[in-house]
């Protein structure tokens, strides 16, 4: 082994004697190894753009969710409305005793502002869903005892007025160019001066001062939350200036049920006649 060592040694040194000197080739430049080679499949935009939020299977399976929650929603709201409406004593005992609005009424709101300011339980399973079936039966029981006052081809009357304007601002939505989202600021100024006119009438109508203002008041207030309805439907899309995460199903679920209860609700003081 060591003879076989010392000839490779001697052959080496030969050669290098004999010839020109070995000398190592220096490395190729970016430029030159980055030449006519294509990039992978894998890189970093491919991964974002395959699973992006954006991506149009997942946009339709969240819409899915949404609308399947949504018309268990409005499914218990009718039942509870059709039972304060058409079962007399039902209606006798909820009218005798407004306690019970009040408490659902608190309950509404407590459940309204968890599921609106705090992203921790609006997200984690089961109690998102537990907190929106709490926020559902009490704006229910409020929905009913409201209708409850109100003649019973009334109530029948606003609900169908209410599916078809709901049907209509939907698909209006869907299939429009034009982009609600980016009207925010409109319909929040909106917003401002219906929650303030709100607050002047509560002082004003007792009083009977303008009785036409609680009609205006409920115009307007209809023409609003249409507007909100096909805001929070484009961002439900995902294809608009502005979009709603698939992670926030609860949370669009929840706007756009209060958006067709609210419109039920100004229909009814629009259109209804109340009992006698």
């Amino acid at each position: 082994m060591t003879q076989g060592k010392l000839a490779l040694a001697n052959k080496t040194t030969n050669g290098s004697s004999s010839g020109e000197a070995l000398v190592a080739p220096a490395p190729p430049s970016y430029e030159e190894a980055t030449a006519g080679v294509s990039a992978p499949c894998y890189n970093d935009v491919e991964m974002l753009t395959e699973f992006n939020w954006d991506d149009r299977n997942i946009r339709r399976v969240f819409i899915r969710k949404v609308y399947s929650i949504l018309m268990i929603q409005l499914l218990v709201t009718l039942a509870i409305v059709a039972l304060f409406t058409f079962c007399d004593p039902v209606k006798d005992y909820i009218q005798t005793n407004p306690g019970w609005y009040w408490a659902s009424y608190a309950v509404f709101f407590v459940t309204y502002l968890t599921l609106s300011c705090c992203s921790a339980p609006r997200r984690q399973f089961p109690w998102n869903l537990i907190l929106l079936v709490i926020f559902t039966l009490s704006l229910s029981y409020m929905t009913g005892m409201l209708s409850s006052f109100y003649n019973t081809k009334s109530v029948v009357m606003c609900l169908g007025i209410t599916a078809a304007v709901c049907l209509l601002v939907t698909v209006f939505s869907f299939q429009t160019k034009f982009d609600v989202t980016s009207y925010q600021g409109v319909l929040f100024v909106f917003c401002m001066v219906m929650f303030i006119s709100g607050l002047v009438l509560a002082l004003v109508l007792p009083f009977q001062y303008v009785p036409w203002l609680d009609g205006v008041y409920a115009v307007l207030g209809a023409i609003l939350f249409t507007m909100f309805l096909a805001f929070d439907t484009q961002l439900l899309m995902g294809n608009k200036r502005y979009t709603m995460s698939p992670e926030e199903y609860v949370f669009a679920t929840l706007n756009i049920y209060l958006d067709i209860i609210y419109i039920f609700s100004f229909f009814l003081q629009i259109f209804g006649t109340k009992r006698e």
